[in-house]
């Protein structure tokens, strides 16, 4: 079913699917004797959330290296290289920013994972059912925030800003802020407020990390076919196409500049070479060959369009 302006969704369906397939590929690079990252509520988030995607990317047979189809090494440095950016964001930031948002947070538990520093807030912004259904799962699992964690139950497309202040944001202090895995499940306009909104309630100081596909073909038609054959192969039965909105997008690293941002990006191929891997040069990563993966710094006046 393609997207509308007011749909919602579970952990097992639609958007809210495609955070379980990311929650599962962070389980597989958790594994083994010398795993890429360390998430132990992975796992058992996925588990709790069941399905086919637990049968498949955790439990299920890989496929030898050499064939083109994504496997269980491509899926855990691609997860790595990702979560290793986001987290060192919220590291670095760490050093002198006690406010950190984590927008459309779905099973992400950095909240839980990270070492912050006392006094650090963390706000999660979600869907009321992906909210309810965390929050529940790893206080079953015994699991404790290791910061304040302030869970806000409200949907982007609403007045998120106005719930972020209600629960205790200041804009007058820094803020470090996250949007991983987000933009594309927004509309184009919708990415622009996204991040006027984000300036708006940032003080000088403040971090934004997230990432962006130029161009948004690999999400349609032929050039998604790569992409939906890996994941269908671990349980992602979606439709990318009709879960994304396509048109023309404003560059992330121009639209960030304009409004104040010191901004940094990187391609994947230099992402991975950070990380100690080499690119896939498969069908599957070609199709996000121009992706970036950008950070900035807020150092003066914001002045978004």
């Amino acid at each position: 079913m393609s997207r509308s302006d007011n749909d919602s969704w579970d952990l097992a369906s639609s958007v809210g699917a495609t955070a379980t397939v990311v929650a599962a590929q962070r389980a597989v690079a958790s594994r083994g004797p010398d795993p890429l990252i360390d998430d132990p509520y992975a796992e058992p988030l996925v588990r709790a959330v069941g399905g086919d995607v637990v049968v498949t990317m955790l439990d299920g047979e890989d496929a030898p290296d050499s064939i083109a189809a994504l496997n269980r090494k491509q899926l855990a440095e691609a997860m790595a290289v990702r979560t290793r950016f986001f987290d060192g964001l919220f590291i670095h930031a760490a050093a002198g920013v006690r406010q950190a948002v984590i927008l459309a947070s779905g099973l992400d538990t950095r909240a839980y994972r990270l070492p912050w520093p006392a006094g650090t807030v963390v706000y999660e912004i979600d869907q009321p059912a992906v909210i309810e259904f965390k929050t529940a799962t790893l206080a079953d699992l015994g699991a404790d925030p290791a910061a304040t964690r302030r869970a806000i139950a409200v949907d982007l497309r609403d007045d998120w800003p106005k719930a972020l202040v209600d629960n205790g944001l200041d804009p007058g202090k820094p803020t470090a802020w996250i949007a991983e895995g987000l933009l594309i499940y927004l509309p184009p306009q919708a990415q622009d407020q996204l991040f006027d909104n984000i300036t708006r309630l940032s003080a000088p100081g403040s971090y934004v990390a997230t990432e962006y596909i130029p161009d948004a073909s690999a999400f349609s038609g032929d050039q998604s076919r790569g992409v939906m054959e890996g994941f269908r192969r671990f349980g992602f039965d979606g439709e990318l196409p009709e879960l994304v909105y396509h048109g023309q997008r404003s560059s992330v690293v121009e639209y960030l500049t304009a409004c104040g941002w010191d901004v940094t990006a990187q391609t994947l191929d230099e992402a991975y070479a950070a990380n100690g891997f080499e690119l896939p040069g498969d069908e599957m990563f070609a199709a996000f060959a121009d992706a970036r993966i950008v950070s900035g710094v807020l150092t003066g006046t914001s002045s978004p369009a």
